[in-house]
Order: structure tokens, then sequence, then C-alpha cells
């Protein structure tokens, strides 16, 4: 299928996708709508920025036009997705779609003030787009009314489950109507999503564009090594040198993002960061600023990348190598998105190597590495090169005295003193019967102890 129209979409989606310039479907949502529009439940697997918005929110949006209900607005379709920037850019293509239809949406997340919310809730929504965090606590309070929930949809479930939100999606699929339609997305499929999915998915329809945990074929990637210390000037150097119009950075932690936009400021550069210890107004005009061009350089934690949804960024920087290998395929996504070229420069330090290979051994392949720049470390090239060592061998840790070695609580001893009392009586039996043993035991012990410290 090559046209909207052969997916069978109605014809206010149709002109609604015209005005956002969207001329075929991509092979996500090719793939997905025919299916949700036969009323199945489905797995979806692809890249970011291969448009699995689109795949999930027309087909609802088509349903809800086509079978209104009388009386009072309820919602009929649950969005659930792991963070703040998502959720609104999801209302956003939401906003978009139906433009042409008498749909209500409302998106809700914590970090803002919740009155608007409660507000709008009260007035009725058709689609409810939501984090956990907020949703759960509305619905707790009696704001939220899930009992007419025809639509389900988890978006982006691997970040959802390294979020740690996995009970908290539990709780909700708990409190959802037992008939409805479940749709599941994932820009990655490890064990622990099919996992979450078995539980609450009957009998789905599995869509995979592209191969589990690769990357993006229009992506130039490339691996710098340069000693820590000089990260932050290597960074300065290729943004003066390189033609960089918009980049997203990527830190391992929220204090690296701020103080490397610190870096970049000083140095002349326009640069915002973006991480969970921002307040959501701050997200949001970081992101603003990024998106109309007043800042060139956005320095983003993983917590926030699957939010970013812009398309002409050229550029993606791993200033830190993520620890899991996934996050790396998340990250690189924010360039060559939507058939455009893109390039990622991920900068590797002497003690990354480990996580480099990881990396490599998850996308199949091995990254360029580039040494033509200023601050080339041959120290981290050779540390990535060298086999890896064992790690040393781990004491097994004796439970905690009382305790029963599995984690439980200890069983009740109402009289401690006469057990501690008969135990050294059998301790003091032992050691005057068997002193030959007792005397050939200790040096055995001294030995083992030894050749583990080794």
């Amino acid at each position: 299928m090559t046209t909207f129209a052969q997916l069978e979409l109605i014809e206010p989606l149709r002109r609604a996708l015209a005005a956002q310039n969207y001329e075929k479907p991509t092979p996500i949502q090719a793939q997905a709508i025919p299916v949700l529009l036969q009323g199945r439940d489905l797995i979806g697997c692809a890249q970011t920025g291969t448009g699995k918005t689109a795949a999930f929110s027309l087909p609802v949006l088509q349903h809800l036009a086509q079978n209104p209900i009388s009386g009072p607005v309820k919602i009929r379709a649950l969005v659930l997705s792991p963070t703040r920037e998502l959720a609104a850019q999801i209302g956003e293509s939401f906003e978009a779609y139906s433009k042409h239809l008498k749909v209500r949406h409302l998106v809700i997340f914590g970090g803002v003030n919740e009155n608007p919310q409660i507000s709008a809730l009260k007035r009725g929504v058709d689609v409810l787009i939501a984090t956990p965090g907020r949703l759960l606590d509305l619905h707790g309070r009696g704001f939220v009314d899930l009992k007419h929930v025809e639509f389900f949809v988890l978006d982006e479930a691997d970040r959802m489950l390294d979020m740690g939100f996995v009970h908290d999606v539990k709780r909700l699929i708990k409190v959802l109507p037992a008939k409805r339609q479940n749709l599941l997305f994932s820009a990655t499929m490890p064990p622990a999503v099919s996992t979450l999915a078995a539980t609450f998915i009957t009998n789905p329809a599995r869509v995979e564009v592209t191969p589990q945990a690769t990357t993006v074929e229009a992506i130039e990637q490339r691996v710098m090594f340069v000693d820590k210390n000089n990260k932050s000037r290597l960074l300065v150097e290729l943004l003066g040198s390189m033609d960089i119009d918009r980049t997203i950075v990527f830190t391992r932690t929220k204090h690296g993002a701020n103080r490397l936009c610190q870096q970049l400021a000083k140095a002349g550069y326009t640069a915002a960061a973006i991480h969970g210890n921002k307040s959501q107004s701050a997200r949001n005009r970081a992101l603003d600023g990024f998106k109309n061009g007043e800042t060139r350089v956005l320095v983003a934690t993983d917590i926030a990348s699957r939010g970013i949804d812009i398309d002409d960024v050229t550029h993606v920087f791993n200033f830190d190598l993520p620890n899991e290998p996934e996050s790396y395929v998340h990250r690189i996504g924010r360039t060559g998105r939507a058939g455009r070229d893109g390039s990622a420069i991920s900068f590797c330090e002497a003690e990354e190597t480990a996580y480099l290979r990881d990396i490599e051994k998850t996308i199949g392949m091995q990254i360029p590495v580039h040494t033509d720049q200023p601050f080339h470390s041959a120290a981290a090239l050779a540390a990535v090169s060298s086999p890896r060592r064992p790690p040393p061998p781990q004491r097994q840790q004796r439970p905690p005295r009382g305790s029963r070695g599995d984690g439980s609580a200890p069983k009740s001893t109402p009289n401690k003193g006469g057990q501690r009392a008969r135990q050294n009586a059998r301790r003091n039996s032992a050691s005057n019967s068997k002193p030959a043993e007792a005397s050939a035991s200790a040096p055995r012990r001294q030995r083992t102890r030894t050749n583990n410290d080794n």
C-alpha cells in the first residue's frame, strides 16, 4: 500500500495528513493501520522516528469518529507515555490529526499545576494521553474514570520499563475494562517487554519493520576516543569546524548536562539543558528555543530523549556513552528522522570502552573510529582494543545472623538466650571431642581465604 487512501482512512483524516505534508505512509503505518482498523491487538517494534505515533493514533481517531456515543463525553482511549515530553508530542499529533473531527483529547503529566487538567477532565475528553504518576494520582482521587476505555496504547514500552514504571503499568491495566483493544509500541523488544505484553495482549498481530536494536541506516556513525577532561574542548572544536545546524548532546547525568551548558556558553554557543530536575516550564522553554532556532545546542539526559521529535536535527553527540546499549539506539534516533540524513558522533574515554563494546554487540556492527581530531586519546583506543579482563572473584556473602538467606525476614525466636546457650554447648562439646579435626581444618580455611583474595 502506497497511499493513505489505500489504507481506507476516512476523508477528514486524509485531509489533516495532507495539511501536515504526509504524502505516503511509513512502513510501520502501512502494516499497523490495517490491522488496527480490523480491531486486533497489536505489538509494534520499530525504530524511533519511523512514525509510530500516527500508526496508532489514526486508527483510534477513525474508530471514535465512526462510532460516536450519546451522552456525556467519556474517556474511550488511553495512551500511556513514559515521559512528559513524549506525552506532549503525542498530544500535538492528536491535535493535528483530529483537526476535522469532533474528538477531544487531553494530555496530563506531573510537574505542572493539576487544576487545569482536572477542569478539562470534568468537561470530558475522548482521548487521554498521560504519564503513569499523574494518571494514578488523579485516578485514585476520583478525577479519572477509566471504566469506558476501548483502546489502551502503551507507547515506548521499553523505556517505560527502563524507568521503573512496570508496577504502575500493571496497576493501571487492572482497572481497565476487560474488553478493549490493546496496542503496544516499542523501539526495542527486550524479554521484559515481551513478558509484560503477554499479561494483557490477546492473540496480537506483530509488526516489526526493522530488526530489533538496529540503528537507522541513514545515520552516519563515528566514535572519537578522547580523555574525559578533553571532552568539552573536543565538542567546542567540532561545533566550530563542522557544518552543524542543530544538535542534541547527550550526557549521563543531570549535573553533567548543566555543567556542559555552562562550558558551551563560555565558548560562545547558545545551549539549553533538559532533564528530570528541570521544571516543566523550563523544559518547554528549552524545547521551544531549540525548535525555533534560538538555541543551537540542546543538552539532554536519556529520560528526555524519547520526547524530542524534531525533524531537522543534523547531529547527535554522545558526550557520555550510555551504560545501556539500547539507549544508544534511542539517542541517535533523534537525527536522521523522516528519511533525512544525520550524523551521530560518540566520545569514548578509557573508562567507557566496555560500554562501547556492548553497543557494538547490540547494533551488530563496529562503529568507525575517527582519529583525525586534536584531542585523540591513544590510551582510550588501546583500552577498547585490549581484551576485556575478567571481573575479580566475588566472595559469597553470608546472610545476616538470624536471616533465612532468601531475603525474607527471620523466623521468630522467642527464647534467644536459651537457644544461644544450647549452640555454645554443642560447639564446646564438638571442640572437646574432636581436637585433631578442629586443628587440621583451620589451615584449610586460611588457605581458602588466601586464594579468594588473590
